[in-house]
This record gives C-alpha cells, sequence and structure tokens, in this order.
C-alpha cells in the first residue's frame, strides 16, 4: 500500500519514506514529529523525517495540525487533496484524556465570507473532549 501511494504521488521510493508512510497509514490518529521518530527507533535522523513529512505535505498526500499543546502533527490527506492544494477544510478533535489528535473528515469546516483583500490559505477548527476509547475507559 506504501509504495502504491508513493508511486500514486509521483514521490520517490526511499526507505525513510516508506516506513513514515507505513505508520501514518497504521494509525488512526495524527502523529507528531517526535513520536514518528521514537517508533522508527532512530533509524533516521530528525532532518530526514522533516523532509519526508514535507515532501508528503506539498505532495498533498498528508496535512500538518496545530494540536492544541503546540506540537505539529502529521495525518494523511484524503483523496481529494492535489499537490500544493490541500482540502482538509475538516475538524480535528484533541483528546482530553489520551492527548491523540484525530481527523474528523466527515465534519467539513465551511469556508468563511471574508472582506475584500484576504485570501484564505487553510482553515484550523479544533475540538476538544474525549475521544471513542478514553470514554469507553470512563
Amino acid at each position: 500500500m506504501a509504495e502504491e501511494l508513493l508511486r500514486k504521488y509521483t514521490l520517490r521510493k526511499t526507505n525513510c519514506r516508506l516506513e513514515v508512510l507505513t505508520l501514518l497509514l497504521q494509525n488512526k490518529h495524527a502523529l507528531a514529529h517526535s513520536e514518528i521518530e521514537k517508533q522508527l527507533e532512530n533509524r533516521f535522523d530528525r532532518v530526514t523525517i522533516y523532509r519526508t513529512l514535507h515532501a508528503f505535505e506539498e505532495k498533498g498526500l498528508a496535512h500538518s495540525i496545530n494540536d492544541v499543546s503546540g506540537a505539529m502533527k502529521y495525518a494523511l490527506c484524503q483523496d481529494a487533496c492535489k499537490e500544493h492544494e490541500h482540502q482538509d477544510n475538516h475538524i480535528h478533535f484533541n483528546c482530553t484524556s489520551c492527548g491523540q489528535t484525530f481527523c474528523l473528515n466527515e465534519v467539513l469546516v465551511p469556508a468563511p465570507t471574508l472582506p475584500e483583500g484576504y485570501k484564505v490559505h487553510s482553515i484550523n477548527f479544533s475540538a476538544q473532549g474525549l475521544c471513542v476509547s478514553c470514554q469507553e475507559v470512563t
């Protein structure tokens, strides 16, 4: 699956790209750079992982999310995203118990009507509460 996605988004196949993409595919929540680095057991240096994530963002394969803690997290985009043109205007949900950030792709954020002269590049909307897993525990 990871190799197919790299081909689809015309990204060169490298070990780092394959492993980072596999992690993003395996997780239902967004991952911080530090989480990715830890899960890959420091097999790749910090800069290589950063460049990999940046390449994924540029091609429309992944998008970044600023979560409530200020950490930048990454999640796979839906099929609608294109190179340099993300269509990820959905709600991001931050669980106050486990700290995970989830993309709620089915809950879209409407485009705002802005005064003349303003141009929207991205919309960030997040909700906080308990995720499904944490609700089951309580």
